[in-house]
């Protein structure tokens, strides 16, 4: 298959240049036998904004999307994201789209073995991750309420709605249900936060609190068409 890429820029400020990343990465491309279909950028933007605060991402998973890429290249896997979330998100995106990812400076690029099995342990430390803060949460929770503090909202009697739940007109559960139905159906989590009225911070921790961030076990490895 015909690997049509596009080329990912970031730099965190004003002060900084592309020009080293995209000159390493097109020539890769031209290595490789790639056709870049598009340079995506974003210029003196924080590696730690979402989608919606970075244009050039946003367009670049538009186009991936849109079929019109098949394949990401990126000067590193700091290019694109700060957050192990944010990447978790990102690379959820790219394989329910079956779009491959080239990574420079870390030598990953999905289309090998090699690098469809370090792909997946990306989701293998964001599970390792969430333990890790669920555990310090809920020590958290047995200190308060040792010392007698009253925790959450209490149960409804009523077996009413809550305020956030009137709001969405649906329950917890089954907004839930939809927005994984959503994403599993390849919509991406900014339309589908738009679509379903809410944030997009609420979609991505839905997405992320599954047991396996990218739909596998762990001993299974990675196939794209």
């Amino acid at each position: 298959m015909k690997r049509r890429v596009g080329i990912y820029l970031r730099v965190s400020t004003d002060g900084q240049t592309t020009e080293n990343q995209r000159r390493e990465l097109e020539a890769v491309a031209a290595g490789s036998g790639w056709e870049v279909v598009g340079i995506y950028e974003d210029a003196g933007i924080s590696g730690s904004n979402g989608r919606e605060k970075r244009p050039g991402l946003d367009r670049l998973l538009k186009d991936a999307t849109a079929r019109k890429i098949n394949m990401i290249a990126a000067w590193s896997v700091d290019r694109l994201g700060r957050s192990l979330q944010h990447l978790v998100g990102f690379l959820n995106e790219l394989q329910a789209l079956n779009c491959h990812l080239y990574l420079h400076q870390q030598a990953i690029d999905t289309t090998t073995p090699s690098g469809r099995a370090m792909f997946q342990m990306c989701g293998v430390f964001a599970e390792f991750e969430r333990a890790m803060i669920v555990e310090r949460v809920n020590a958290g929770l047995a200190r308060a309420k040792a010392k007698g503090v009253k925790l959450g909202r209490g149960n409804r009697k009523d077996k009413r709605r809550s305020a956030d739940e009137e709001r969405w007109g649906m329950s917890r559960s089954e907004l839930q249900k939809r927005i994984r139905r959503l994403y599993k159906g390849g919509t991406g989590m900014v339309k589908i936060g738009k679509t379903l009225g809410i944030g997009t911070g609420f979609v991505q921790r839905v997405l992320t609190e599954q047991p396996h961030p990218f739909g596998l076990d762990v001993a299974e490895v990675y196939t794209f068409d």
